[in-house]
């Protein structure tokens, strides 16, 4: 009978048939034993997983943010994300469009993509509304979370959403401050906005008392449209007082479409009334100050939210951040507007174009 034992010693290792034989033998013992190790290491190198490829959905919903979307990829490649290795991004832009919009966010929950970065405001509320009992993670950013109801609170924001607040209330205070501290004398400031943007209220709460406190009078425009806007403005110029003295630009799109801010510019312009608020320059007309945030810093504060919801980590738990203010001056229009600009407002800016 033949035990494992025997079996044992009847077989020869690859290096004891090494040391046997014939000359012949050993090469040919030699060249199985090298054969065995590579076919081995491919088996081997067969079975290791390759690394798992992310599907990022990014949906900018206008145009002047559209540099977020750079921050946001080098923020993710500083995390170790390599487009095209372990993520690819499906990016879509928009300039207000909220049909087109609705259809880009419905197409990202089709395509079953791990996470979505959206903004601004208008787009992050769509894709709440449009992923909600999906389990598909939003990352939002340039986005008010004032009367949006889009988050529970920062802390815990609740949901499948989590982000960069842009601080909408804050900033618009700070724009008509430093308006007021470049044109004194400015005591009717024109306030153009649209009426379907929701974060437009709380920018007009935080304002009203604090132009009030000013002795300045807001001449605040609501238009359904364009056409609204731009019947304002002739209905100005056709009158011998024009009853503005200065123009202030809030968080919302309207007043920034392209058609709309030539129109706005070329009336400041033939006026000599300054615009100010948003940093802003087409067809020759620019506007004094903008008073924002960095796209491209916000867009790698939103890429670690990103990183951290593709690690596993539940959108909801993560706090909501805030965007760092960035105050830029132009100060060419302003002095060609005949502004005196206080040496302290220089040093305040973060950039002071000349």
């Amino acid at each position: 009978m033949e035990t494992v034992g025997t079996r044992c010693r009847l077989r020869k290792s690859p290096i004891s048939m090494l040391h046997n034989g014939t000359l012949a033998e050993k090469i040919g013992n030699i060249c199985t034993l090298f054969i065995g190790i590579a076919v081995s290491l491919l088996l081997n190198g067969c079975t290791e997983q390759k690394p798992r490829l992310y599907r990022m959905g990014i949906l900018c919903g206008l145009d002047v943010f559209t540099s977020t979307i750079d921050g946001f990829k080098a923020g993710m490649t500083e995390a170790g994300y390599v487009e095209g290795k372990n993520i690819t991004y499906d990016v879509h832009s928009t300039n207000f469009d909220s049909t087109a919009e609705e259809h880009i966010l419905r197409k990202f929950v089709a395509d079953k993509v791990d996470a979505m970065l959206v903004f601004p405001s208008e787009v992050s509320v769509a894709a709440k509304h449009v992923t909600e009992g999906t389990g598909v993670p939003v990352v939002f950013c340039q986005t008010n979370i004032e009367g949006t109801d889009l988050i529970e609170n920062v802390t815990e924001p609740g949901g499948n959403l989590t982000g960069v607040r842009y601080p909408g209330p804050d900033l618009a205070i700070k724009r008509f401050e430093i308006l007021h501290e470049l044109a004194p004398r400015a005591r009717r400031i024109w306030v153009p906005y649209s009426t379907k943007v929701l974060i437009v209220t709380d920018q007009l709460k935080a304002l009203r008392p604090v132009a009030r406190r000013a002795g300045v009078t807001l001449v605040e425009a609501p238009a359904d449209s364009a056409e609204d806007l731009l019947a304002d403005l002739e209905k100005r110029e056709k009158a011998p007082d024009i009853g503005i003295d200065a123009v202030l630009l809030i968080s919302e799109p309207l007043a920034r479409t392209p058609p709309v801010f030539v129109k706005i510019g070329k009336f400041a312009a033939d006026h000599r009334i300054p615009i100010g608020g948003v940093l802003y320059s087409l067809e020759g007309y620019s506007t004094v100050f903008g008073v924002a945030t960095d796209n491209i810093a916000v867009g790698k504060q939103a890429a670690r939210h990103a990183h951290k919801v593709l690690s596993g980590i539940p959108a909801g738990t993560i706090p909501v951040v805030s965007a760092e203010s960035y105050f830029q001056l132009n100060h060419t229009v302003a002095q060609a507007l005949g502004l005196s600009v206080p040496e302290g407002l220089l040093k305040q800016a973060d950039e002071v174009i000349r």
